[in-house]
């Protein structure tokens, strides 16, 4: 598989996997969804604004235009929870043409950016990228862990799903 198609499905399975997620979310009452659950960003609000700002605010600044913004990894750049959700929807389905627009070598290449703290980093291109999507795959995961946590039913995010309803179409 190209690295086009291989990231390009990446980004599909994020585009899909962050709708069911947030679609489930939408069920949960206002206690539930912001209660401390014991996730690494305390509640479900706490963890979507951190995908928020990891992956839209900071990677895809960094990809998209070379440019490290400052932002806390658990600032609440979005305090409502409609219009996070339509953020975290929105963000993820900016990484496909993105992807699309970069010619088959830069996946060769490598991603130079400022860190946290004002370091300059340089990291393969290709694996970095791969992080972005694993990352949004872990704290999805924690979500889903804290709904049911919370007794409410949760999607199935397994990248093999998204497959299977493709592989139907």
């Amino acid at each position: 598989m190209s690295p086009h198609a291989h990231f390009a499905q990446l980004a599909r399975y994020n585009v899909w996997a962050t709708r069911r997620l947030i679609d489930a979310v939408a069920a949960l009452p206002e206690a539930d969804y912001r209660r401390d659950c014991g996730l690494f960003f305390k509640s479900i609000h706490g963890t979507l604004n951190h995908l928020l700002v990891g992956e839209h605010m900071l990677w895809y600044p960094r990809f998209a235009k070379g440019v490290s913004p400052k932002v806390a990894l658990d600032a609440e750049v979005e305090p409502d929870r409609d219009r996070l959700g339509q953020a975290l929807k929105g963000g993820a389905a900016n990484w496909l043409p993105l992807i699309a627009s970069w010619p088959a070598e830069r996946f060769d290449g490598h991603l130079t950016y400022t860190n946290m703290r004002g370091q300059a980093v340089q990291l393969p291109f290709a694996a970095t990228l791969a992080h972005v999507f694993n990352h949004g795959t872990h704290h999805r995961g924690q979500v889903t862990a804290a709904l049911t946590a919370l007794g409410q039913p949760c999607p199935e995010l397994d990248l093999v799903y998204l497959l299977q309803e493709e592989s139907k179409a």
